[in-house]
């Protein structure tokens, strides 16, 4: 059974098996998938719409994950949902607004992610670097570099399975975490 977290402006559901920290800042309606990690610090901000977070990703301190309303726009208006997929890897302060995220991304430090792009399978946005122009970025492709060169990559990241365990054990000794409710004798 998720939890639900009432914020001022939203809910948070946590699907059992997350370790979310309650110092990270949530805004609006966001789901988050089972053994995923948020860092204490990070935000995730759904004011144009709901967050949904797949399983097992990987949010780091002071990642924003923002679904934020386009110019002109009011709120209330047709929500936009922004879909992040499965295994994916938000390092320490990048930024994103993608429409959507497929499965097994990798945004890395200080990285920028725009809004109206999509990153599909297998993408690797490299350190400072920028994606900022309405696309769909290619499965498999890494952007890196001063010049943000891309280039296809034959193998899809390596899963961060072994960080996320280690992050679940050792989360919970150093912060507050939302829990999941635990189910009622009948």
């Amino acid at each position: 059974m998720a939890r639900n977290v009432k914020t001022s402006l939203g809910t948070v559901k946590v699907t059992p098996g997350a370790v979310v920290c309650l110092e990270a800042d949530y805004f609006g309606d966001i789901s988050i998938g089972t053994r995923t990690v948020i860092h204490p610090k990070a935000r995730i901000i759904a004011e144009a719409g709901p967050i949904i977070i797949g399983e097992a990703n990987l949010i780091e301190e002071q990642a924003q994950i923002i679904n934020r309303l386009p110019p002109g726009k009011e709120p209330g208006e047709t929500p936009q949902v922004m879909v992040i997929g499965n295994n994916n890897v938000f390092e320490v302060d990048s930024y994103c607004q993608a429409s959507k995220i497929g499965d097994n991304n990798v945004l890395e430090s200080k990285s920028h992610v725009g809004p109206g792009v999509e990153l599909s399978r297998g993408v690797v946005i490299g350190s400072l670097c920028s994606v900022t122009c309405p696309q769909v970025v290619p499965e498999n492709t890494v952007i890196y570099g001063d010049g943000f060169h891309q280039r296809t990559q034959s193998e899809k990241p390596a899963a961060q399975g072994l960080q996320l365990d280690f992050l679940t054990k050792i989360l919970p000794n150093y912060h507050h975490l939302v829990k999941p409710k635990k189910k009622l004798p009948a």
